[in-house]
């Protein structure tokens, strides 16, 4: 029986079709989540995709934190649930409190449109479980606030737990320690920057980010 992975829709949101074709070619269910609705519908698993929810009026995910659904993922999360925030997803995510520290404007003031080279640091985490530790992933990142940021003390925490996922082999924005993807406490809330569902072919340039689809799957 194949598991059921629901993507979140919000108004602005626009990589929520390239994560539900991702997900059922690597032997998902996908099925969108509708941002008005207190409800996770049963799935087994929760995508918060990439775009600009409700138009990154404020800050970026600071409005789609508020949404109905979003109450609704955090108790699946709290719960266990596998929950991971892609892009404008992981600024969601940091917004609700899901994730610790910010997502701030990219060093330089430049929007990134690439693909970048990620190395799996751990593969304790709901998206990264199956893939091979120390592996350079070649992954595409797209965005303006993706360099992440956070206290001493997080940092500390995150490097203490084992709780950086992944880091950027070469720093394109920015980011404290050059981090590309973290995981809470429990390890089942993941979020990052890069979009593995736009390395999921080799006919997107890259197949890099199967490892991780797969583990959210598994």
């Amino acid at each position: 029986m194949s598991r059921r992975v629901g993507v979140v829709l919000f108004p602005g949101s626009n990589c929520e079709q390239d994560m539900l074709e991702a997900v059922a070619l690597v032997g998902g269910e996908p099925e969108v989540l509708w941002h008005g609705d207190a409800t996770v519908n049963g799935v087994d698993a929760v995508v918060v995709p990439g775009g600009f929810a409700h138009g990154d009026y404020l800050r970026p995910g600071a409005i789609a934190r508020f949404s109905p659904v979003m109450g609704a993922v955090a108790e699946f999360a709290a719960a266990g649930g596998p929950v991971v925030g892609i892009c404008n997803g992981f600024q969601v995510l940091t917004e609700a409190g899901l994730l610790p520290g910010a997502l701030q404007k990219n060093a330089g003031l430049k929007f990134l449109c690439t693909t970048v080279p990620l190395r799996v640091e751990s593969t304790d985490s709901a998206l990264t479980k199956l893939a091979d530790p120390g592996a350079v992933l070649r992954i595409p990142v797209n965005h303006f606030e993706g360099n992440y940021t956070c206290d001493d003390e997080t940092l500390a925490r995150l490097r203490d737990e084992d709780r950086v996922v992944l880091r950027y082999v070469e720093n394109p924005n920015g980011s404290i320690d050059d981090i590309a993807g973290i995981c809470n406490e429990g390890r089942n809330v993941v979020g990052l920057m890069p979009h593995p569902e736009r390395a999921s072919s080799d006919l997107l340039g890259s197949a890099d980010g199967l490892p991780l689809l797969r583990s959210l799957v598994a």
